[in-house]
């Protein structure tokens, strides 16, 4: 696929992977196991801009295309999943919508410290009921005076435990029919902005999950992105950006499997030959590299599409669908090679195998992107 990459994406690809090799995947099974998000790498990101991969540069941002971005956030997951997903949430559906949607004055005060890593996003949308019906939320924002009174309860909200800015999904018409959703952006410290308690996830282990929750909390009227009912437009654009990230850290944890299974095959022994040499095994290997390769070729067409000014979203579903389902059946084979060390914390495919489960629920589970791409098929 890298022929198929100017040199430019070539360079982005060496760079980020030699940053990663040195800096985060000596410590991605240490910071899984203490479910510790590793405040020491993230700093070192910031410095190299990404998280502010798109962002203009005179905004603190690395002014990157989409397929540099894919190519980051591939590269970051291929160590961490964790950390590809961070950098995947806070560049797509937390500053990304402040750059598309916010006034002049919103870009300023909020953009240069989330580009530069100072400050880290996160996108607050579902709660306990709502998530895939995302006109169902249940969270107020009530105008008294020059502010807004909110109150709401987010749960699983990716970067939650350390995100400053936060973007909140709310009814600012509670009346109107499903209510008329806005989006506010809320910053750690306000008076009634809680964090609660730290998800104890399968994996993504050192992401730091958790609910946000707002008690009469007053938030400024100018805090509101876009207009009044705006909110699931803002939503649905961020999460055509956020698909495409998440597909890309699919990838890379599925590129990370690959390459640990053909290590093993290679060095393991069985019948008196590298068990490479069995059939069965190059059985697994030979779907493990196609689907690895077809979901880097959708990823990538997305990110091409998004660059080149045109519709996107039916690319960037289908690339979340096929790249998330992909990794899980690649995990999955990884750690069938492996036999019974694959079970066990000893070798990195176990970490592979419960971070991959997860890409095919958040941003949008595979149901519903089935749903989403069906619609546009039957449109054509």
């Amino acid at each position: 696929m890298d022929n198929f990459l100017s040199e430019k994406h070539r360079i982005v690809r060496r760079s980020v992977r030699s940053f990663c090799e040195r800096e985060i995947r000596p410590i991605a099974g240490e910071i899984d196991q203490e479910a510790r998000f590793p405040w020491e790498v993230v700093e070192k990101m910031g410095k190299l801009g990404y998280f502010g991969v798109q962002a203009p540069r005179e905004l603190g941002g690395a002014d990157l295309d989409s397929i540099s971005y894919a190519i980051i956030v591939e590269e970051i997951s291929r160590a961490s999943g964790s950390l590809g997903l961070c950098v995947t949430v806070h560049n797509s559906v937390a500053l990304y919508p402040i750059l598309a949607f916010g006034s002049q004055a919103q870009k300023e005060k909020w953009a240069p410290p989330l580009a530069r890593g100072e400050k880290i996003g996160a996108f607050c949308l579902t709660e306990p009921n709502a998530g895939s019906d995302a006109s169902g939320i249940e969270a107020t924002a009530v105008s008294d005076g020059d502010a807004y009174v909110v109150n709401a309860n987010k749960v699983f909200v990716t970067n939650g435990g350390v995100a400053d800015i936060c973007l909140l999904f709310l009814k600012t018409n509670p009346t109107a029919d499903r209510g008329e959703i806005s989006v506010v952006v809320a910053e750690r410290g306000t008076p009634g902005f809680v964090v609660g308690d730290l998800e104890d996830l399968c994996g993504m282990r050192a992401n730091p999950v958790s609910s946000i929750r707002l008690y009469d909390c007053r938030l400024p009227l100018h805090n509101l992105l876009g207009r009044e009912g705006m909110g699931l437009k803002i939503g649905l654009a961020a999460l055509d950006v956020g698909r495409m990230g998440i597909a890309a850290q699919a990838l890379g944890i599925a590129q990370a499997a690959l390459e640990e299974g053909i290590l093993y095959a290679q060095q393991r022994r069985q019948f008196r030959v590298p068990i490479s040499k069995h059939q069965a095994i190059q059985m697994m290997i030979a779907d493990m590299g196609t689907l690895v390769e077809a979901s880097r070729l959708m990823v990538y067409r997305a990110a091409a599409l998004k660059d080149s000014g045109k519709r996107f979203s039916q690319e960037s579903a289908m690339a979340k669908l096929f790249a998330s389902e992909a990794c899980c059946k690649v995990t999955d084979m990884a750690v069938q090679i492996h036999g019974g060390y694959g079970y066990s914390k000893s070798y990195p495919v176990e970490r592979y195998y419960r971070d991959a489960r997860v890409t095919r629920i958040y941003e949008g589970s595979s149901e519903v992107h089935r749903m989403v791409i069906a619609r546009g098929v039957l449109r054509k």
